[in-house]
């Protein structure tokens, strides 16, 4: 199946204290791990507000601010219908997580994992193209919240029916939380 890789790199990293996309960990930048577990995809840009040199496109997010907006602008400009859209900050994806979420995309609109927090990770999730217009409305509303997105529209998938690590689902929001 074609799909679009998006990597969502519009946050302000404070809480991390420098930029995240760009931060060397283990020899590279974050985001070029999250990137490569992506190599499957037919497409691959980065969004953020902010230019980055990755050797691919990067689009600028139309409502900036919220993670919301950076999906909307992942699904705005994605050429196919599929999209994997995963954070910067999460560098244990795997192409093999991947290939597991298109697996389960038939009939869903959005196929999200619920992590082992037991709440869903839907910013490392497959988005159909046809959902930009959701998340137009609820931006446009003024409803910034992803979880409504996700509720409104996800086949949820248990993390554990993957047979993937735990690990897979660290999202490095300080650079204390990086093993």
């Amino acid at each position: 199946m074609t799909f679009s890789g998006a990597v969502l790199a519009g946050g302000r990293s404070s809480r991390f204290t420098q930029d995240k996309a760009e931060y060397l960990y283990r020899g590279k930048p974050l985001a070029a791990w999250v990137l490569e577990s992506l190599a499957h995809a037919d497409e691959r840009f980065i969004v953020s507000n902010r230019p980055y040199n990755f050797g691919m496109p990067v689009y600028p997010d139309r409502y900036p601010g919220s993670s919301l907006g950076g999906l909307h602008a992942a699904l705005t400009h994605a050429a196919h219908d599929w999209v994997a859209v995963a954070a910067c900050d999460m560098p244990f994806l795997t192409t093999a997580y991947w290939d597991e979420l298109l697996k389960r995309s038939g009939g869903a609109r959005a196929v999200v994992v619920t992590g082992p927090d037991g709440h869903p990770e839907p910013l490392a999730a497959l988005y159909h193209k046809s959902l930009a217009g959701l998340a137009e409305r609820q931006l446009e509303a003024g409803d910034l919240k992803l979880q409504t997105f996700v509720a409104a529209a996800a086949h949820l998938v248990p993390w554990q029916e993957l047979g993937v690590a735990e690990q897979t689902f660290l999202n490095a929001n300080r650079l204390s939380e990086l093993p």
